[in-house]
């Protein structure tokens, strides 16, 4: 009996170290949401990859600008701190955020999930790019996303 017992245990041991590798749960990226003086905002879900159970999904949509043509901006204030809310596990381990304005775009400086508001009035669209990087493999991604929002300064 307890030779069987550990082989079930075996066995079973060894599941679940397969699936732990095998990618991100859900059939799509989590929800991301900006966090502006205690008030939560959803973003646009863009472009993604995401690996789920061996079966690799990739969406391809438009850039920022024109996933939001539709959207009424978030009001902040100059200055203000703006935040990364994602309740997922794991947390992507790499990210990077550009601001459109006037077709110009600018890498935006991210600190403990969180970045400013920029000084001067005006519509700021913003890309929000993540990554979920492998981090035994070298180059190996189980997802990614970009996710859009826009901000008025006044």
């Amino acid at each position: 009996m307890n030779k069987w017992l550990f082989i079930l245990v075996l066995l079973i041991g060894l599941n679940l170290m397969g699936c732990s590798n095998e990618g991100l749960s859900g059939g799509k990226p989590p929800k991301v949401f900006i966090e502006i003086d205690n008030e939560r905002f959803e973003t646009t879900l863009g472009t993604y990859c995401w690996s789920e159970s061996r079966k690799g999904t990739c969406v391809d949509t438009a850039g920022p600008v024109e996933l939001l043509k539709d959207k009424t901006p978030v009001k902040v204030k100059p200055g203000e701190t703006i935040s990364f809310i994602i309740d997922y596990e794991p947390k992507p381990n790499e990210s990077h955020v550009v601001q459109i304005s006037n077709n110009n775009e600018n890498e935006v400086m991210i600190k403990n999930n969180s970045f400013t508001a920029p000084m001067q009035s005006g519509v700021y669209y913003y890309s929000y790019g993540i990554w979920w990087i492998d981090e035994q493999e070298a180059n190996v991604s189980h997802g990614d996303a970009f996710y859009a929002f826009v901000l008025e300064v006044n």
